[in-house]
Order: C-alpha cells, then structure tokens, then sequence
C-alpha cells in the first residue's frame, strides 16, 4: 500500500474485534473511524464476511453478459435509477458537480429493493421488480446472496458510525427497516470497446455519493478509483484484495452537520499504456426507509445546520442531475 496523503488518511479497520464486543476495541476503532471520515469520507473495511468466491462468481456471469452482441443487451435497457442495463452513454457522474463531461466509459447492470412497500405512492417512484437477464440465469441467485450480506452489513455500519459519533447505536440504523439500496455492478472495458477517452472522459466522473454509505468491492487496475483529499488532490485510493472500501455519500454527510466529509472521488479511463485494461466493480449503495427525515446532528458534533429533508426526495434530486439526456 502507498504511502500517499490518500493511503495515510484512509486507514484499514477490522470489523471482527467490534464484532466481538471487546470495549476497548471498540473505543479505539470509533476513534480511528471518526477521524478518517473527517478526513476523506472512506474506509477499507475487513472481517466483513463476504465470500470472495462469490465476489468472482458473480463478476463472471455478469462479464458474460456484458460481452453480448448490444442487441441483446438492449432489451434489458433502462434509465438512471431504474432496474436493467444501462449501456454507454447513460450516466455522467461530473453532471453532479455542475461539471459538463463527456458520458462516463462504463456499462452498468443495475438491481434495486427487492421488496415492494405497502404506499402505492412511494412503490411508484422507488420500487419495480429487478430485470435479471435470461442470458445469465446464474446471476440471479449470486446478487441474491451478495444483496443479503450487503444488507447486514449496512446496518453493522450503521451502528458502527452511530457510536462513532457517541450517539445510540441505532441512531441511523434504525431507519434502515426498508431501504431502497441500489446495486450497480459496473463494467469497465478497455479501449477496444469504448474508444480512445475524449478530454475530460473517465470511466466515471469525478462526484460524490448520494446516500449513506457506499460499500464498494473493486478490482485494482491503472485506470482506476482515485480519491481526493485537500493536501493531496487526485491520489490513488489504497487497495487490499481481503477488503471492501466503505465511503460516506452526501445524505450521511449532511446528516451529520458535514462533521464527516462526502467521499469524492472518480475511476480513470483505460490508461494509454494498458489501453485493454479490464475492471469490474461491485457497487452497494445504502439508502434509508421511504420517508425518513434527515435533520443534521447538533453542534458540537455537527458543524453546519442543515434544513431538514425528506431523504427520498433528496435522492431523486440527485439521481436526476445524472441522467444524460
């Protein structure tokens, strides 16, 4: 691991000792992650529990789609924020900063709440059933499972970053009966499918998160996820294959009076000399229960008094300023 301002912000924690209980542990993990997410807006995260060979199986169905003839995949097309393929050209992630880039190089496969909610009103605008390809009837089952450990460990977070604070354990997790995450598994070809990267072009833009927190398996590659930090500017985001890299989204941010920081951050496009460089990222984005109010957390933890809003019509917000087209 690096030893850039990026890799010395982002510190490495080990979620089995505060698993365990041990007070003194905990004490000093709520510390380390408090101070980090002030700094950066991320973590790297172990003692998660996630199967990496389920990691890989599922980056080998979804690969197999993603190399279907656009025909195919076309009949799975939808829109940001919706459940099925978004395919070249459908996101750019800089529209969120007020920044006109080109589209982001990427392809996404993109998996919503599972569960429909009792308000038609809010099933309208958040809930349809996922589009699971034929073409990868295996897909299925993996995101399935994958989907299920993120949800527990959403709300370990959860908890983990209430206590941070010195706040109840709950104080965000109980808000987390039934999100409407959002899964994106986002393919990232080399040059031989997306052309040479036009000025300003990246894989994704540079942005931050809309939600809570953003729990992120990549891959490392040259073209990769950068992160910034005030001392350091673009760096490299450290990388350790036994971890998930953790970072707060802008709802969380603003829950907490902007104490901790929205990671910014960006992929690279294919570098020019690995222009076939190939990734895969497996992307969960926390949410909160339809209807959820966020109001920042007082001084002296937090440190501006944000209006409170409804989380949900924040998000749309968000998703909508993305939308090319």
């Amino acid at each position: 691991m690096s030893d850039s301002p990026a890799a010395r912000r982002i510190p490495t924690i080990d979620l089995a000792p505060w698993s365990r209980g041990d007070p003194g542990a905990r004490a000093a993990i709520a510390r380390t992650v408090d101070e980090a997410l002030q700094a950066a807006g991320f973590l790297l995260v172990t003692g998660h529990g996630v199967d990496p060979g389920l990691r890989d199986r599922i980056r080998k169905a979804a690969r197999a789609f993603f190399v279907l003839p656009a025909d195919v995949k076309r009949a799975y097309a939808a829109k940001v924020g919706g459940r099925g393929w978004l395919g070249p050209g459908a996101e750019a992630n800089g529209y969120s900063e007020g920044t006109e880039t080109p589209p982001d190089l990427k392809e996404s496969l993109t998996f919503a709440t599972h569960e429909p909610f009792d308000d038609p009103v809010v099933n309208a605008q958040w809930y349809a059933p996922n589009v699971w390809p034929a073409e990868v009837p295996e897909l299925r089952a993996l995101c399935e499972e994958y989907l299920g450990r993120m949800a527990a460990l959403e709300k370990r977070l959860l908890s983990l970053l209430g206590e941070a604070l010195g706040l109840r354990p709950d104080f965000f997790s109980r808000h987390m009966d039934h999100p409407t995450y959002g899964f994106n598994i986002n393919w990232y070809p080399g040059t031989e499918v997306v052309g040479a990267p036009q000025p300003g072009q990246f894989r994704i833009g540079p942005h931050t998160d809309f939600g809570t927190v953003t729990v992120l398996d990549r891959q490392a590659g040259r073209g990769g996820l950068q992160i910034w930090t005030d001392d350091g500017g673009w760096e490299d985001a450290p990388f350790d294959p036994d971890a998930l890299t953790v970072n707060v989204g802008d709802l969380l941010a603003r829950w907490t009076g902007d104490r901790w920081r929205s990671g910014r951050h960006r992929v690279l496009p294919p570098p020019a000399d690995a222009p076939a460089e190939e990734l895969m990222s497996l992307v969960y984005f926390g949410e909160c229960t339809p209807g959820t109010v966020v109001e920042s957390v007082p001084a002296p933890v937090g440190r501006v008094a944000y209006e409170a809003v409804d989380s949900h019509v924040y998000l749309r917000e968000k998703l909508d300023s993305i939308t090319v087209g």
